[in-house]
């Protein structure tokens, strides 16, 4: 038996409101939230996992469920959510990540699998995800039916940017941290997650895109840097010419952006360049005042087709942001609409987020 959700499909289809702000034409937007907007999957106290790390049975969602990926598999939306099972404790980072499975005909209204479907096991990744776990997923899928998720490792000491492939969404191999073995480990004991690989809608579908003959990769935090792969497990980041990762995305004092930036959803690449979105923190003391401290929004970047290291243009605005209760109460009440799953479902686009750490959200809006 599968866990259900409690929010109800009529509630959720109808979309209203006014739409957030959209100041360029490359925009992908603007985004609407739900007529009456409430978490699409929140907390549940029951559900049940044997541990592999203590032998013990967890809660592993009873605390928070959060930071979403996203995917159509089968005519419905998949949504990769992380979770966090409640310990009595409140600071963030104290808890073991797992990745569950939510599923949706409509992408609003989902039904949950009971056991996590991605988390840290007795297996090869053990080092570097025990005992904080499998964090912040991004998936994409490749023309012919591969899934590639991209995830954080963190064992509470460097938290590492790594990748698993699948089939069917539920068995999955483990790869390993992406640099471990690049220039004999040069970034592997750097901090690194975040990754998002760039896609593009063919025949009607949303699939990971070749430019110039490779994959690219926007990832990292607190500035935004660039990878390639030939075949979506192994990469190389991109350098200059003294052998240095050149951030192609950072943070702006006087701006939402002005704390850090870090990479959203699977970038989208379009006939006016790659539309990246990204999640904004500001920085009160040097940023945009109202928006208050540490509150973390989204915001979009174009980077040249050809070159996607070339930045073409920005927004000054975030175009969605934290504004109503859940999102802004939770782990982190200074409030998120943390981005990371996009998917192209029925001729719109669905937007999925993470709130104050705990929740997760949605917005739609018509393609274009």
């Amino acid at each position: 038996m599968k866990g259900k959700n409690l929010v109800s499909v009529a509630t959720l289809i109808f979309l209203a409101g006014t739409a957030f702000a959209q100041e360029k034409t490359w925009m992908l937007g603007p985004f609407e939230r739900p007529k009456i907007a409430q978490p699409i999957i929140s907390p549940l106290p029951d559900t049940e996992f044997l541990d592999p790390m203590t032998g013990k049975t967890v809660h592993w969602e009873s605390m928070a469920t959060f930071n979403p990926a996203a995917i159509v598999h089968d005519g419905k939306v998949r949504v990769i959510y992380r979770a966090e099972e409640k310990l009595g404790e409140k600071e963030i980072g104290g808890h073991t990540s797992r990745l569950g499975l939510a599923t949706s005909p409509d992408g609003f209204s989902f039904s949950r699998e009971n056991t996590p479907i991605f988390y840290p096991a007795d297996d090869s990744q053990k080092e570097f995800e025990w005992t904080g776990g499998t964090e912040d997923p991004r998936i994409v899928v490749t023309e012919n039916g591969l899934f590639v998720l991209t995830y954080t490792q963190w064992n509470r000491d460097v938290p590492r940017l790594a990748v698993a492939t699948s089939k069917d969404l539920k068995t999955w191999e483990k790869h390993g941290p992406i640099f471990e073995n690049w220039k004999d480990g040069k970034y592997h004991n750097s901090e690194s997650k975040s990754g998002a690989i760039v896609t593009e809608v063919k025949d009607g579908k949303l699939v990971a895109a070749k430019i110039q003959g490779k994959y690219w990769m926007y990832y990292g935090v607190p500035h935004i840097w660039l990878a390639t792969s030939d075949d979506l497990v192994n990469w190389v980041p991109v350098e200059n010419h003294e052998g240095n990762r050149v951030p192609v995305l950072s943070p702006r004092p006087g701006f939402f952006d002005s704390w850090l930036v870090e990479a959203g959803p699977p970038p989208l690449l379009t006939k006016e360049g790659i539309v990246v979105l990204y999640n904004a923190g500001n920085s009160q003391q040097v940023g945009v005042k109202s928006l208050g401290n540490r509150v973390y929004t989204g915001g979009q970047a174009l980077f040249d087709a050809d070159e996607p290291w070339k930045l073409l243009d920005r927004v000054d605005q975030p175009f969605i942001q934290p504004e109503l209760p859940f999102e802004k109460s939770g782990q982190y009440p200074e409030g998120t609409t943390f981005l990371e799953g996009l998917v192209f479902f029925e001729g719109k686009w669905l937007l999925y987020y993470g709130t104050a750490d705990s929740m997760v959200g949605v917005v739609s809006a018509p393609a274009k």
